[in-house]
């Protein structure tokens, strides 16, 4: 097991940081952080989000691993490789990427939906796999795929919020990522970005209380 997985595995909240970039992306980083985040992904459709993985890497040195998401290509994972990214994250699943890690040391997060594609994801390599849209297909989905599938790390993304985060992990999620509701927009917009802190403790307070 990586440390990178080890990291997931403990902290199970995996933070997408999409479209935001510049100054408020640095404080909303910085406030989830503050409210206990310990993994920060930045999507490569984000502008700059190569700059922004850099400079987050050492921003957050030893307090948060920063990682790349929406890497949907060998190209695109190389480009956040040489960036710094920590570990890869994809709505797909290539297994171009997931050799590339394995050679780089990184850990990659395929997005798979059906139980061919997370088997297949699984013998290429990937250490876990992003189970998505779960908005759409729901928790029932996730616990009927995890009964003959329980030895690979699902992380389920879509529909994460503080009323549905319990159901994800009673159905069997190793971790979930989410997105819009850590990182409100009205509140970054507003400059609330206290509020966005205290949001991420009470997402970190419910996982630490099912441990």
């Amino acid at each position: 097991m990586s440390g990178t997985l080890e990291l997931l595995l403990k902290e199970r909240i995996v933070a997408i940081v999409r479209g935001l970039e510049g100054e408020a992306a640095d404080r909303a980083a910085e406030a989830l952080v503050g409210g206990g985040i310990r993994l920060v992904e930045v999507t490569m459709n984000t502008p700059g989000a190569l700059k922004t993985i850099a400079g987050w890497r050492e921003k957050f040195d030893g307090r948060a691993a920063i990682g790349a998401g929406t890497v949907l290509d060998l190209q695109m994972a190389k480009e956040a490789a040489a960036a710094g990214a920590m570990y890869l994250i994809s709505p797909n699943l290539d297994e171009e990427v997931i050799a590339f890690g394995a050679e780089r040391g990184l850990s990659v997060w395929p997005g798979v939906m059906t139980p061919t594609e997370i088997v297949r994801a699984w013998k290429a390599g990937a250490e876990a796999v992003k189970v998505f849209p779960m908005a759409s297909l729901g928790v029932g989905y996730l616990a009927e795929i995890r009964a003959p599938l329980d030895h690979i790390p699902m992380i389920a993304t879509g529909g994460v919020d503080l009323t549905t985060i319990r159901s994800y992990f009673e159905a069997g999620a190793a971790a979930v990522g989410i997105g819009s509701r850590l990182l409100n927009r009205e509140w970054i917009k507003a400059g609330d970005f206290e509020r966005l802190t205290d949001n991420a403790r009470r997402y970190v307070e419910i996982v630490r209380s099912l441990t």
